[in-house]
């Protein structure tokens, strides 16, 4: 073969294997757009104290960066303020009214052992699952299911002091019941016992000293592992602790802050006309000192304090939640994932007097919602659109181009996604919520307008009503329920469409 003959074949050849690899390449891209990834941000007791949700106090640049970069639910709420019953709600897509789980202590498995949860959905249509953080809850009686992930679940610490006369150097009570650990005489609980931990701390440590800095760091190595393997797509839960108690946070994001313009409490009394047992006091704040146990009303400094270690908290989290965002978009990762903000419910700072979640009023069941999904959503958007915690299942699957999930266990959220395509598209006018308190069933209906409760005792079955109108009274400072009937019976009639709240023996 002479040069000329030798040379066009190298020639040849060459061209072919740039063919190939362009094929390859093309074929590799089609087969990881194929199937979104999904990354799924937990936050513990946020609330929409946020920037992009308004508040001018909150220094949160990363969530608003997020949020700005899809669309942002104005209206979103939880299904039960309480930790281990919001992350079933999410996680099954049932209603704790559907499944009967609404306390500690009860794993969803011994109710429903065959139920299929979100990442086990995904892991079934081929994703890789795993988690990280708090996604279920850990802690108070209940454990991780290890049935949902294609790795074990990676945990981290919900209550963390760095500083030695926090603890005094002592296991804490609510230490103790995050991790299980359970002091019995003569088969009584006593963790009650144990000294109470402190509701804040601000020691000058890096992030990485407490469990949010941790959570990051490895969901930033778990994000680089599996983009060696970008035609394998994965659904990632990572969970935030902060904001939660106590207000463990490195002092440069207490610095963030003045406490002087801080927002404090403007009504630290009941809703006028509302059933006492509506409105809870003490609760889990009263773990921590030096908050008073006796007391329901603090003193000016303290609140002011705690109110400084809630903003202090959301600050450190949203920086941890940004470097994870950060590194999915330096890795070229976000075209093809699927990006979720859900905060499993909200607080209460000292509105009502109240400082904890629990309740059915809006500060502890109105959440933060965000989506951001490739090709669907469009930035800066935001819709009035009425969403619930178990949406988000059926929403992903379908964003997903996955059939909707049927169970087994009850499936009662809708997909979002028409309202994600377009703001202005209201598929539902109402979400529903509940919470038990003082021996009642509390069912609650929240239009755009109006939130509703029907309080039934579970023993006599004799009922009560709530009724807020939040045009003209947002912070629920009267009950109207005698006064609007005619609105408490129509919204009635929507509750009445739902089953029959379910309780387990």
């Amino acid at each position: 073969m002479n040069l000329k003959s030798r040379f066009s074949t190298i020639m040849i050849w060459g061209t072919f294997l740039i063919l190939a690899c362009l094929v390859s390449e093309t074929t590799m891209a089609q087969e990881k757009s194929s199937k979104p990834n999904i990354l799924l941000l937990l936050v513990d007791d946020l609330k929409p104290n946020l920037g992009v949700y308004g508040d001018p106090v909150a220094v949160s640049p990363n969530v608003d960066k997020l949020a700005n970069s899809g669309m942002r639910f104005d209206m979103a709420y939880c299904n039960q303020a309480v930790c281990v019953s919001s992350r079933y709600n999410l996680l099954l897509g049932s209603r704790s009214t559907s499944t009967g789980l609404y306390n500690f202590g009860k794993e969803f498995r011994d109710v429903i052992p065959d139920a299929v949860t979100m990442p086990q959905y995904f892991m079934n249509a081929g994703y890789h699952a795993e988690s990280m953080g708090k996604v279920f809850h850990i802690g108070h009686g209940n454990t991780n299911d290890k049935a949902s992930w294609s790795i074990p679940h990676w945990k981290e610490k919900v209550i963390e002091y760095l500083d030695p006369e926090s603890t005094n150097r002592k296991l804490t009570r609510e230490e103790a019941y995050f991790e299980n650990t359970n002091m019995y005489i003569e088969d009584t609980p006593r963790n009650h016992e144990l000294p109470r931990g402190a509701a804040w701390e601000s020691p000058d440590v890096l992030d990485e000293g407490y469990a949010d800095g941790r959570v990051a760091r490895h969901a930033i190595d778990r994000l680089r592992e599996l983009n060696k393997n970008p035609e394998q797509p994965f659904f990632m839960a990572v969970g935030f602790a902060r904001p939660h108690l106590p207000f463990s946070a490195p002092k440069k994001y207490w610095d963030m802050y003045n406490p002087d313009e801080l927002p404090m409490p403007e009504f630290e009394q009941g809703p006028d006309g509302a059933p006492g047992f509506a409105v809870k006091r003490k609760g889990e704040i009263v773990q921590f000192f030096p908050v008073p146990v006796r007391e329901d009303i603090y003193e000016e400094d303290l609140k002011r304090k705690l109110i400084h270690g809630y903003y202090a908290s959301l600050s450190y989290m949203d920086a941890q939640l940004g470097k994870v965002v950060d590194e999915l978009k330096r890795l070229n990762m976000d075209e093809n994932t699927i990006i979720v903000l859900w905060g499993d419910h909200g607080w209460h700072l000292g509105d009502h007097g109240i400082w904890t979640k629990h309740t059915n009023y809006e500060q502890a069941n109105h959440i933060p919602l965000v989506f951001v999904a490739p090709g669907v959503t469009q930035e800066g958007s935001s819709t009035k659109q009425l969403a619930e915690t178990v949406d988000i299942f059926p929403t992903l699957a379908d964003l997903a181009g996955l059939e909707r999930p049927d169970g087994p266990q009850p499936i009662d959220g809708i997909s979002l996604k028409p309202s994600l395509l377009d703001g202005s598209n209201i598929i539902k006018d109402h979400a529903y919520h509940a919470y038990q308190m003082g021996g009642h069933m509390g069912e609650a209906i929240r239009t755009e307008q109006y939130r509703m409760v029907r309080w039934t005792h579970l023993k006599t079955g004799d009922v009560v009503y709530e009724l807020y109108d939040y045009d003209n009274d947002p912070g629920e400072k009267k009950n109207i329920a005698k006064e609007k009937p005619e609105i408490v019976e129509e919204l009635v009639a929507k509750l009445e469409k739902y089953p029959k709240a379910k309780r387990l023996p």
